[in-house]
């Protein structure tokens, strides 16, 4: 039997997020054949409560300050003294790890790119983009979950074809499954996650899963909340920097009982099927990740236009994605009202949407494309 491969992942940060719930499932899902080891730079940890048993990483310390010299020579001694089959680094504050292997020439290194910060969503920075054309041209692919970023690789960092990888986000249908009504079982989990909350269990439930940051605009779902009915309830599931504010405003009147902040969880399932739509209310996004699990679970979608989450959804749904300006709120509170008042509506979406994730979004054919491109680029160093 060949032994493992030794993985290095270099994460700017592991908070929850789309990138870390995508390592997670792919840790999870790859097996005994690899190793992982984890460096959070900043030293944040919260997407350990992700992994089903944490034992399942190696946790290392950060070495120094992210984004200083002495972080990327710290790497590279680090690379050194480990020798993993393979280097995995993620998004720009990652880059250092970039720059450590070709220090020490390491060529087993893969390189993902999930999107930007609140500064870039609508342009790149210009150094960025010179030193994103530098340095990933040493990886042995740069991989991207969405169409437009594989665009903006090729046009601003001018990357060539062969070395970006498209390999969009795929979910587990089994763990993300709609409902079980044939015995029961899906109306007791429904009721009891709603008597957990507090919503009447006729209540029309809207549902948002990501982190509570500026750039993810949870704020737009309490401002879309407040345009509904007063018997409509939001659930939101993260955690993140915008709560203390969001607990404010769901104290207001208008908001009050309605919104219901549940933390980051595991295993969202739950709370997705307990809703009755799902709402992306985001500036910025590529390939959201837990928009394709509400699919899959079987519920309609109401979107900002952003990424690629046109792309994503199957036909019958893209009157409902809306411009993601000053007028997003009023235009997915339209969406969410005629879905509230059109149960038929909802259940044909739900299952086309779980038909699209079926047939283009499952996580055993993106696991399976992720574990060849990881063999491949180990193979480069002698694996």
């Amino acid at each position: 039997m060949p032994l493992p491969l030794q993985t290095l992942h270099v994460f700017p940060g592991f908070a929850v997020g789309g990138a870390q719930m995508r390592a997670v499932r792919l840790i999870e899902a790859l097996g005994d054949g690899y190793r992982h080891a984890v460096v959070s730079l900043s030293g944040a940890d919260a997407g350990l409560e992700l992994l089903a048993d944490p034992r399942a990483v190696e946790w290392i310390a950060p070495p120094v300050r992210a984004g200083s010299l002495a972080t990327t020579r710290a790497l590279a001694s680090l690379v050194r003294a480990r020798r993993p089959d393979l280097v995995l680094t993620y998004n720009w504050g990652a880059l250092d790890g970039v720059f450590a292997c070709r220090l020490v020439g390491r060529r087993a290194l893969v390189h993902h790119e999930d999107g930007f910060g609140p500064d870039e969503v609508d342009r790149r920075h210009g150094r960025r983009n010179l030193v994103r054309r530098f340095v990933l041209r040493g990886a042995h692919r740069v991989v991207v979950p969405s169409q437009v970023l594989q665009t903006i690789a090729a046009r601003e960092w001018r990357l060539p074809a062969r070395l970006v990888e498209l390999i969009p986000n795929g979910v587990d249908t089994q763990r993300f499954a709609p409902p079980n009504d044939a015995d029961g079982t899906g109306a007791t989990e429904r009721a009891a996650v709603r008597t957990e909350l507090g919503i009447d269990p006729a209540a029309f439930v809207l549902v948002t899963v990501g982190g509570l940051r500026p750039e993810k605009r949870p704020d737009r779902v309490l401002e879309t909340l407040a345009l509904l009915p007063p018997d409509v309830h939001a659930i939101l599931v993260g955690t993140g920097g915008e709560l203390e504010a969001l607990e404010r405003r769901a104290t207001e009147p208008d908001l009050r009982g309605r919104v219901h902040l549940v933390g980051a969880r595991p295993d969202p399932a739950p709370m997705l099927r307990a809703a009755d739509a799902f709402c992306l209310p985001s500036d910025t996004e590529q390939m959201p990740i837990a928009m394709v699990e509400a699919m899959a679970v079987g519920l309609p979608v109401v979107a900002t236009d952003v990424g690629d989450v046109r792309a994503i959804l199957p036909d019958q749904q893209q009157d409902r994605v809306v411009p993601s300006g000053s007028e997003a709120a009023a235009g997915l509170a339209r969406g969410l009202r005629a879905l509230a008042a059109d149960p038929a509506t909802r259940a044909a979406l739900g299952r086309a949407n779980r038909a699209r994730v079926e047939e283009h979004f499952t996580q055993a054919g993106m696991v399976a494309r992720y574990d060849a491109l990881y063999r491949a680029a180990a193979a480069r160093d002698g694996r």
